[in-house]
């Protein structure tokens, strides 16, 4: 995954670089000007936890700490809203519906004793981003954004380890760049979420076993994070 980002950011600075040489006749020249542009979006992610133990301690003498120590690749698909505001700013409208997973590892700190959970999630956001372009060469223009995420998941389930809450909102900061073509525009995207809420339940009358409540006990916060890489399409 990162190999992939590297390998395409190197590829749009080496474009932009051969680019600069000469001027060239642009594409699709007055598509930014339009007051509303509409497209739709597919892309890579990948999820994760940031949580914070506290060290508690069971009748028995347990104290269990629990990280996500892997990340593993989940995918978006999702439409575009653009408004236009000026010639360097645009709000952009993103509905999208992710999907991915994260394994949650708790570890006993005397023992090594593991007990892990599966968390497969389905998040539906509405993303609301301001956009801050550069002034366009050529064919390629590149961009910032910062923008607020109103996000639901779907599938919390119940009666397990760890339990969170299905909403969330996140904030998002980004980097890409606008790649003009001749019959469309294609904008890769990468993209840092830091969730703001603490999303840990820890009101668990789900659980009929109360043996699992200690994992819950061991931790104070959970903040879902996420970096993605999406390509648009206009």
């Amino acid at each position: 995954m990162k190999r992939f980002v590297y390998l395409l950011f190197i590829a749009l600075f080496a474009a932009a670089q051969l680019s600069a040489q000469t001027r060239k006749v642009q594409n699709r020249p007055y598509i930014d000007q339009r007051l509303w542009h509409y497209g739709f979006l597919v892309g890579l992610h990948v999820q994760d936890y940031k949580i914070v133990n506290n060290g508690f301690i069971t009748e028995d003498g347990e104290a269990w700490f629990a990280d996500v120590p892997e990340y593993s690749p989940g995918f978006s698909v999702g439409v575009l809203g653009e408004l236009y505001l000026n010639k360097y700013m645009a709000l952009r409208f993103i509905p999208t519906l992710s999907f991915g997973d994260k394994r949650v590892v708790w570890r006993e700190q005397e023992t090594g004793e593991t007990q892990s959970q599966q968390v497969r999630s389905a998040y539906v956001g509405v993303p609301i981003d301001v956009k801050f372009a550069a002034e366009r060469f050529n064919n390629y223009r590149p961009y910032v954004m910062l923008g607020i995420a109103p996000t639901m998941d779907l599938t919390v389930k119940k009666a397990r380890p760890l339990l969170v809450k299905p909403f969330d909102c996140f904030i998002e900061v980004g980097v890409g760049c606008d790649i003009y073509l001749p019959y469309f525009k294609l904008i890769p995207e990468l993209k840092f979420c830091f969730g703001l809420a603490n999303i840990l339940d820890k009101k668990r009358t789900d659980l009929t076993d109360a043996s699992l409540m200690k994992f819950t006990e061991s931790i104070d916060k959970v903040k879902s994070r996420m970096i993605s890489l999406t390509f648009y399409f206009e």
